[in-house]
């Protein structure tokens, strides 16, 4: 298994270009929220309880991210959680379906994200390995964590 700096390292390949940072700092983030928007509007009856398929997903993929970096793994269950409260909020007081909004942002932020790709010059990561998909936020987390000052 890669570890979490291969990892980093290898997606940061392909994003060396300021202006296609930018745009990902902006559509990282929307692409992420608007799967988990997508998977909180599928409900999953359990018993007397109402769960959703961005419930389990978010928990498989924490585990990946602890297997990974338990730093960065903590950094974004925080991440996660505040993006499944969003969802929430939104789904019961927003005046918009939740997976059409989910959907809208989703079209939008991959535009944005091979516009910055065509901008840098090189193919989204995630066309050489589906894993990328996940690295995404995690490289811009590990940013953050430069930041503050935090170790990987």
């Amino acid at each position: 298994m890669k570890s979490v700096q291969n990892w980093l390292d290898e997606y940061g390949e392909s994003h060396q270009n300021g202006t296609n940072k930018l745009i990902h700092w902006i559509c990282v983030p929307i692409i992420f929220f608007s799967i988990v928007g997508l998977l909180f509007s599928i409900k999953i009856p359990i018993g007397m309880m109402q769960f959703n398929a961005a419930h389990f997903v978010s928990i498989l993929v924490v585990i990946y991210y602890l297997r990974l970096s338990l730093s960065l793994g903590i950094g974004m269950l925080f991440f996660i959680s505040i993006v499944l409260a969003k969802c929430y909020f939104i789904e019961y007081y927003c005046c918009m379906p939740l997976w059409l909004l989910s959907i809208i942002l989703f079209v939008l932020a991959w535009i944005g994200q091979f516009y910055g790709h065509h901008i840098e010059g090189k193919k989204p990561s995630f066309l050489k390995d589906l894993q990328f998909l996940l690295i995404g936020p995690l490289w811009l987390m590990s940013f953050v964590y430069k930041k503050l000052g935090i170790k990987i």
